[in-house]
């Protein structure tokens, strides 16, 4: 069987799953999900091989206009993934007003000749399928993709059509991963992602947003099947800090718990987790801070 590859860029407004679609294509969750906008900070590449093709994608942040010089970094991520990717995935919300970020992403498209599948994302969210029509026919007039593909990853509803698309786009080449590679991620930073993800799921709104998790030792005890892990959780006020612990400490052990659970699953082994917090202010802005995080 001859290879083929096709590195393909998900991109999208916040909020819109892309995400989740990359988990659900994946079968494994790598990328942290919340109902928060700007969930994912970096770019994150999952592979999927199946047979002779093999699918690199990069899930990107949100594309949003950006208030802090974290933001600018995430949509610099955004406009770096998209250059030099064989085809880009587009997932789009299935009712609404097209959104200006929206629209800049389909000049870039323009810009670039870029191969685009347009996914609309959350499609079981929408009882009235004339509005699912309507919000094909709105975004079909805007650029020529290569294919229309309604999903839903919460559901799994049409995800074998997408993949078939995607893999439509692949072309003769080499793999570049081996066959069972799931990600690029270190094991460190997914979990710290763990963590970050349970803090979004946990704290109410801005709070999360100003957070970054660092993972200062992960070690595997010697003669036995435990990982010890030991993370720092960055915040940007003291308030912030009483609030992430908790009264008595009870919001860092159910954000700690919730995140050791996924680790062992995920990891495969019994994990021993201890996580402090800490403040940093202002470090959304602070090129320093960004760059110890991993976040540039």
């Amino acid at each position: 069987m001859q290879q083929k590859t096709a590195f393909i860029a998900i991109v999208g407004c916040p909020n819109v799953g892309k995400s989740s679609i990359l988990n659900r294509l994946l079968g494994e969750k790598i990328a942290i999900v919340s109902d928060k906008p700007q969930t994912t900070r970096t770019r994150i590449m999952g592979v999927l091989t199946e047979a002779e093709t093999q699918l690199v994608f990069t899930d990107t942040p949100g594309f949003h206009r950006p208030k802090t010089k974290l933001g600018e970094k995430m949509i610099r991520a955004v406009d770096d993934s998209m250059t030099g990717v064989d085809a880009c995935l587009l997932v789009v919300e299935p009712k609404g007003e097209l959104r200006p970020a929206e629209e800049e992403l389909i000049q870039k498209f323009k810009k670039l000749k870029a191969r685009v599948v347009l996914a609309i994302n959350k499609v079981d969210t929408v009882a009235n399928k004339e509005e699912l029509m309507q919000r094909i026919l709105q975004f079909s007039q805007l650029y020529d993709f290569e294919a229309v593909v309604p999903v839903s990853a919460v559901k799994g509803d049409n995800m074998d059509a997408l993949k078939q698309e995607l893999k439509a786009l692949a072309e003769e080449g080499i793999h570049y991963f081996p066959e069972d590679t799931l990600t690029d991620q270190p094991e460190r930073v997914l979990a710290a992602e763990m963590i970050r993800e349970k803090l979004l799921r946990c704290l109410d709104k801005e709070i999360p947003h100003g957070t970054a998790v660092s993972i200062e030792k992960m070690r595997e005890r010697e003669g036995s099947d435990i990982v010890d892990i030991e993370a720092i959780i960055y915040c940007e006020k003291e308030s912030h800090k009483g609030i992430i612990i908790g009264k008595g400490g009870s919001m860092l052990k159910r954000v700690s718990t919730r995140a050791r659970e996924d680790m062992e699953r995920f990891f495969d082994c019994r994990v021993n987790l201890q996580c402090w917090v800490k403040v940093k202010e202002d470090w959304r802005n602070r090129e320093g801070l960004i760059h110890n995080f991993g976040l540039d």
